[in-house]
């Protein structure tokens, strides 16, 4: 289960989160993993700030790069996925959602699929590239994303007819 939360924290701080190197507090934080607490009343529970906080403040806690456990508190069961899970639920639900109907419904094909070990490192390996191409070119080249985002696409389509699933 903390080989889970390990990979979890790690795709949150691939993800672009600006993270800042150069503060001692924000290079011990980040070497200390910070545990969340749920309660069954649903409240969430920071123990490093003793208070309570939401799933906005967590989501601030993933886009700061920070790593953190969301652990139930009576069973210590690694809760840290289902939190991420939710929050991405959230985001899509309001406003401009970043995956479309297709992309939904082809990652819920890889379900049960053989090549589904395979699907999660895929993604997240595209993704660790979008996130280094970002960074080396900046904000500034909206084009060239678009040409990424393309690219990717085309990729997919590639991978998903070579395992006979439509993409």
């Amino acid at each position: 289960m903390a080989r889970q939360s390990a990979k979890s924290t790690k795709t949150a701080e691939a993800a672009g989160a600006p993270f800042e190197a150069s503060s001692a507090a924000s290079q011990t934080e980040a070497k200390t993993q910070r545990v969340i607490k749920k309660y069954p009343n649903r409240r969430l529970y920071d123990t490093a700030t003793s208070s309570y906080i939401t799933l906005t403040e967590i989501k601030h806690l993933v886009m700061e790069g920070h790593t953190f456990a969301v652990k139930d508190a009576k069973s210590g069961e690694d809760l840290t996925r289902s939190i991420l899970l939710q929050i991405i639920l959230e985001e899509e639900s309001a406003g401009a959602p970043m995956f479309t109907e297709a992309v939904l419904a082809s990652i819920i094909r890889f379900y049960g699929h053989a090549m589904q070990g395979y699907m999660g490192s895929y993604l997240e390996s595209n993704l660790q590239s979008l996130m280094q191409m970002q960074s080396k070119m900046g904000h500034q080249s909206t084009n060239i994303m678009s040409q990424m985002q393309e690219q990717m696409q085309k990729q997919t389509a590639q991978f998903l007819t070579a395992f006979g699933l439509k993409p």
